[in-house]
């Protein structure tokens, strides 16, 4: 078999979209830029109201960026597949692209645990939180998520540059995942499959477990919390961060559930629109919707210059 050093790869986005390209394209241009500016947005609140200075808000700021990060990696090439047919992408842009896409996710899965955390001591040891979660524990607790991201991502990244392809360099998908560069690969990658499903499932379920064992406790908790007020100020605090790690586990393990091949690809492909496209926008959406600290500062940052306007 004739082995070939490939240079590019071909991403196919969603198809021919026909006449529909252009209306495609300015629907996920807006999703794009809402992203972005919702995101910029919860950071530039966070950063600059005193109001805000708590671990809670400072957690919630990395999980932005986790999400512009996502966003970013991913969006732009899409948009560029879906307007010109097909997007060409060298070997070293699919690679760098799936680095940050799947470490970004790697670290985002540990630092939804660590808003889980957060949220235990908050609640079940409101007297020791200030001390617990001071500073530098809250730096500590934020960096090792994205130091676990972007070093366990190497497992799955790595192998790639000893994979041989051979004649065909064409994705059918809108951005260079692991799957189909497997496929596409003539080099037996029957051990680093393993290694992947060795690897990739601790760093999955790990985080989720932790999640559900700490809510665990806040439910048990908040049912012990005697007044009715009580009860729903401390539910309305895990509310947002309960929508947010429902919709990021579930499009996840919908995404790696769904194979990528064949008739289900089509499908994977939704799935993963709504990971890497929708999730990014929704979760500041829902943070700012249902959190009154965060509408009362935009209304305090924003109000007087939307009445200048109106």
């Amino acid at each position: 078999m004739n082995q070939t050093k490939v240079t590019d790869f071909i991403l196919l986005g969603f198809g021919n979209l026909h006449s529909f390209c252009i209306v495609f394209f300015i629907l996920f241009l807006t999703i794009f830029f809402f992203t972005v500016l919702g995101n910029l947005l919860i950071i530039f609140l966070v950063s600059t109201n005193v109001q805000l200075q708590s671990p809670m808000y400072y957690f919630l700021c990395h999980l932005s960026f986790s999400d512009l990060v996502i966003s970013t990696s991913i969006v732009p090439n899409m948009l560029g597949a879906i307007l010109l047919g097909k997007k060409i992408m060298t070997y070293l842009a699919c690679i760098t692209q799936l680095y940050f896409f799947s470490g970004t996710t790697i670290a985002e899965c540990f630092l939804l645990s660590v808003m889980s955390y957060d949220r235990y001591l908050a609640i079940c040891n409101p007297l020791r939180y200030s001390d617990i979660m001071d500073f530098n524990h809250q730096i500590y607790l934020s960096l090792w998520p994205w130091l676990l991201g972007l070093t366990l991502n190497l497992i799955g990244v790595m192998p790639l540059s000893n994979f041989n392809f051979c004649h065909d360099n064409i994705i059918d998908h809108f951005y260079c995942d692991l799957s189909p560069l497997q496929q596409l690969s003539c080099s037996d990658t029957s051990l680093v499959e393993m290694e992947l499903f060795l690897f990739s499932m601790p760093i999955f379920i790990l985080p989720c477990g932790f999640i559900i064992a700490t809510y665990g406790y806040i439910f048990h908790t908040i049912i012990k919390i005697p007044s009715a007020t009580g009860k729903e100020k401390a539910f309305s605090t895990c509310t947002s961060h309960l929508i947010v790690v429902g919709t990021f586990y579930g499009t996840l393990i919908a995404k790696y559930m769904i194979p990528s091949k064949g008739n289900s690809l089509f499908i994977n492909k939704i799935v993963s629109l709504l990971h890497t496209v929708f999730t990014p926008l929704f979760n500041p959406i829902i943070y700012s919707l249902r959190n009154q600290e965060i509408k009362k500062t935009l209304k305090k940052r924003f109000g007087p210059m939307m009445r200048t306007f109106i």
